[in-house]
């Protein structure tokens, strides 16, 4: 399991890595820091999504001074060396991207190796009702098996520059049906067949209710997302 960042006291926002290392019975369990150069910076409200094997994507959050964020970040322990990646794009390269900035949304994997993010609040605290795809197997150097070109991009951030690359490691889903509500800090799943999504929760814009903060409620809604995906 690796965590980071998150809240720690007098509400200061953290950006250490760490790793908990589990026993082969799942009984015992040893924390260790990971100390790299470079690393993700403080956040809360961001996510971590194991994609598989070894690799775990970050991304978005809430940064030290109360930005919200669209980075997107590799964490790697393959053969035991651990190392944060940062994947560098332009917004604008990005169809529609300039509403990809985001914290408190869910960040799942799904079929394909894929993660789908849905919802969250932008910097003015605006909750979102969207769907996005990242593929971070577009990226033809992250997906190669070949040793020799993996620890290539480790030391340094991979940018991206290439629109038509950008086009599919980001993609806007469109939605059919039943719209729920706009909603930040839910929590999602997929079933084992990777091609549905259960959401729940979260805060969503409403009526206020008792001892609750004023044009804010707590949702107990739960729908199902049917996804219908291109290879």
């Amino acid at each position: 399991m690796v965590i980071h960042g998150g809240i720690g006291l007098y509400g200061l926002r953290l950006g250490d890595t760490w790793v908990l290392d589990l026993s082969d019975n799942l009984c015992f369990g040893t924390w260790r820091e990971v100390v790299t150069h470079p690393s993700p910076p403080a956040r809360s409200g961001h996510t971590l999504t194991c994609i598989g094997g070894t690799q775990t994507v970050l991304f978005g959050g809430r940064g030290l001074g109360y930005e919200v964020l669209n980075d997107v970040w590799l964490f790697d322990m393959a053969e035991g060396y651990l190392n944060w990646v940062q994947i560098l794009y332009e917004l604008r390269n990005i169809p529609e991207g300039f509403s990809l900035p985001r914290v408190g949304h869910s960040a799942t994997l799904i079929l394909g190796g894929r993660v789908l993010i849905h919802g969250g609040e932008d910097s003015y605290r605006h909750r979102k009702d969207d769907f996005w795809v990242l593929d971070i197997s577009a990226i033809p150097s992250l997906s190669k098996k070949d040793s020799s070109v993996i620890p290539s991009i480790k030391m340094q951030p991979f940018t991206l520059n290439s629109k038509g690359l950008l086009s599919k490691m980001w993609k806007k889903m469109k939605a059919k049906g039943y719209i729920p509500n706009c909603r930040s800090f839910h929590r999602a799943c997929t079933d084992r067949s990777g091609h549905y999504l259960y959401v729940f929760g979260g805060m969503v814009d409403g009526l206020p209710h008792p001892a609750e903060s004023a044009g804010l409620r707590f949702d107990g809604e739960l729908f199902l997302v049917e996804l219908v995906l291109q290879m």
